[in-house]
């Protein structure tokens, strides 16, 4: 069972990691998909993405969730809604009453990992391969003035954090017309901070954001909240 690590963000978000080793047969007969979910499975073209999806059903199964736990709003931004057994007091201590729990979720996969983080805050997570294309790319998303004066290695690894900052504010806010290049904008920071701050700029607003990354194998993992 490849359930590959757990980290502690703070003291009420975890972030979860499963190694994809299984193919997608395998995932699929371990798991128990929902109506929805098997619709959304078949339209992907993907074995890779089948096997991310899939792989994070196998993280909700493996932390006592189900697929039926996780619902998508209409702007597809996805929820753990589930319900709890609790006593109904000591006079009657044989009697149940399910009372409904709601956390925030976010979710990403790439490659050979999914991952899944939960909260009792709203946050966003991203999860991302260090590779040459995204450094190829970096002058399309980001101030290339915070790529100077490092190796080719470590501008590829900070390309990939803020890239990832800038889909995890994103997620947050899942609004149209956000451009990563013209509304978010990363704080300059050291990549062995492990933190760092960004700031959206949208409506005529300024949001503020916490950052946390961290390199797990060759993948870059970050989690964004916003600053109350």
């Amino acid at each position: 069972m490849p359930f590959f690590k757990s980290i502690a963000i703070n003291d009420t978000t975890t972030a979860y990691f499963w190694h994809i080793t299984e193919d997608v047969t395998s995932l699929f007969r371990t798991v128990s998909l929902k109506d929805t979910s098997l619709f959304r499975l078949e339209g992907m073209k993907s074995e890779e993405h089948q096997k991310g999806f899939l792989a994070v059903r196998m993280l909700l199964q493996h932390l006592g969730y189900t697929d039926y736990d996780l619902t998508y709003d209409e702007a597809g931004k996805p929820h753990l809604e589930y319900k709890r057994k609790k006593d109904k007091g000591k006079s009657e201590p044989n009697i149940h009453y399910l009372t409904p729990i709601t956390q925030h979720i976010s979710i990403s996969h790439s490659h050979e990992f999914s991952c899944i983080c939960i909260s009792d805050e709203p946050m966003g997570i991203d999860l991302e391969k260090i590779k040459e294309k995204t450094l190829k790319i970096s002058p399309r998303f980001m101030e290339v003035k915070h790529l100077e004066n490092l190796s080719v290695l470590e501008q590829m690894e900070k390309a990939t954090v803020v890239w990832g900052i800038k889909e995890s504010i994103f997620k947050i806010k899942n609004e149209k017309g956000i451009s990563f290049p013209k509304h978010i904008f990363e704080n300059e920071f050291d990549l062995r901070d492990g933190t760092c701050s960004a700031e959206l700029h949208f409506n005529n607003t300024i949001e503020k954001f916490q950052i946390h990354f961290y390199q797990i194998e060759d993948y870059i993992f970050v989690c964004a909240f916003p600053n109350n």
